[in-house]
């Protein structure tokens, strides 16, 4: 039975069918491509320095692998491929001139990341849009990017919040809750994460909106309990929830909470207890239930690393790495307009099915030195974005921490544009 109401489907539905379809940008598979004189030149930009470091160190484990995977095959025209990384900070002006550093200066053809959806909606718009440098973020995911200004050269390889927002609201339902307080981050991606939550949340809700920085939380935390609520819903960063939860506990204003992506972390259990968080939920990105190409990453990233990651949005990256890499074999160019037109085709029919790991992408780069088309079903998501880059279908993932301080994956609930929801 599923965790999320069946009125709460039709929304997730209607939601998602404002995407519409679009016809792929340029197919690979009519002949060899004339290859490139110069190596591919790929950037990485995450938050390696600020809030949560440790998520960002997971991530670049897997921006490796898929870099290593990628060179072990004959690299992109035959050579190696160059990395070059950049920390973003938690600052969108630091990320802008971090950004532009890595196109001006450094030269990089493609970028992975930025991390947040603050950041992202920042460096498409005024850096890589503008550019024509073709960037995929692993996890920013606002639906403010949907309507960026970045000249169709961003995509992601995560759902938007158009998703996570409806199925939040679902899991809050599902708990019997009827009166909640929401705090949410005054950023692209706290806005747009609300924006979807209070379009689909039925019942009484007081919310209050922080500030980055803010380190004092007890108004905040008052006036959202104010009306009666005794769950909070959190839609804040991993500094900001661990102030917040403290104050929340002491002050006797909340003991019930709801969490989202931003703190489907080990961490946050730890700090508290399983014995004060253990049995609260989430919702988060999820992988599609046996998947052949989660099965062969998870694989791959045990050889080279001895175990699995405790983070959320790694795959995502490793994902968003391979298609780069992929669209520029296919484009047989450096140049970004090329790379571009070539990163819908890569994971889309037709062509044949590709999966993760080091004989996947060896099998994919094969096919496209000859001239054939791919399809790469990604670790995490199946790659096929529409006319704004983002994914076309996807999984939310319920989770909640455990007594014993862990975290437990429930339910994952597919999402599709056109259809419904299983």
């Amino acid at each position: 039975m599923s965790i999320l109401p069946k009125t709460v489907l039709p929304s997730l539905i209607g939601v998602l069918l404002l995407a519409i379809f679009a016809v792929g940008c340029g197919v690979g598979g009519i002949g060899p491509a004339e290859e490139s004189s110069e190596p591919l030149r790929l950037g990485l930009l995450l938050n390696f320095s600020a809030g949560a470091p440790e998520r960002s160190a997971d991530r670049k484990r897997a921006f490796d692998l898929a870099v290593m995977h990628v060179n072990q095959a004959g690299g992109v025209f035959g050579r190696p491929v160059e990395v070059v990384e950049a920390d973003s900070t938690l600052d969108p002006e630091h990320a802008v001139a971090e950004a532009r550093r890595l196109v001006e200066e450094e030269g990089i053809h493609a970028l992975v990341g930025p991390t947040s959806s603050a950041n992202t909606l920042q460096v498409a718009q005024r850096v890589t849009g503008p550019a024509g440098i073709p960037t995929v973020s692993p996890s920013a995911s606002s639906p403010l990017l949907t309507g960026a200004d970045d000249r169709d050269f961003l995509f992601r390889t995560v759902l938007s919040d158009s998703a996570q927002g409806p199925a939040l609201a679902g899991l809050a339902e599902w708990q019997g809750m009827a009166n909640i307080g929401l705090i949410y981050a005054d950023d692209a991606w706290g806005q747009g994460l609300f924006s979807t939550f209070r379009e689909h949340w039925e019942g009484d809700m007081s919310s209050a909106v922080i500030q980055p920085g803010q380190a004092e939380f007890l108004a905040p935390l008052q006036e959202t309990a104010a009306a009666g609520a005794k769950t909070l819903v959190l839609m804040t960063f991993e500094a900001e929830a661990i102030a917040i939860l403290q104050q929340a506990l002491e002050s006797g204003l909340y003991d019930r909470f709801v969490f989202t992506d931003a703190l489907k972390t080990p961490s946050l259990v730890r700090t508290f207890g399983g014995e004060v968080l253990g049995g609260m939920y989430g919702t988060g990105a999820g992988a599609a239930p046996g998947n052949p190409s989660t099965a062969a990453w998870e694989k791959a990233y045990l050889d080279s690393y001895g175990a699995l990651p405790e983070f959320h949005y790694v795959m995502e990256t490793y994902d968003a790495t391979i298609a780069l890499a992929l669209a520029a074999e296919a484009a047989g160019s450096v140049d970004g307009d090329a790379i571009q037109a070539q990163l819908r085709a890569i994971g889309s029919e037709p062509g044949i099915k590709i999966i993760a790991g080091p004989e996947g992408i060896a099998q994919a780069l094969e096919t496209l030195r000859e001239g054939g088309p791919v399809d790469y079903d990604g670790a995490a998501v199946t790659m096929d974005w529409d006319e704004r880059g983002d994914l076309r279908t996807g999984h939310v993932g319920i989770w909640r921490f455990t007594a014993d301080e862990t975290i437990e994956e429930v339910e994952v609930v597919h999402v599709k544009h056109l259809g419904a929801t299983e």
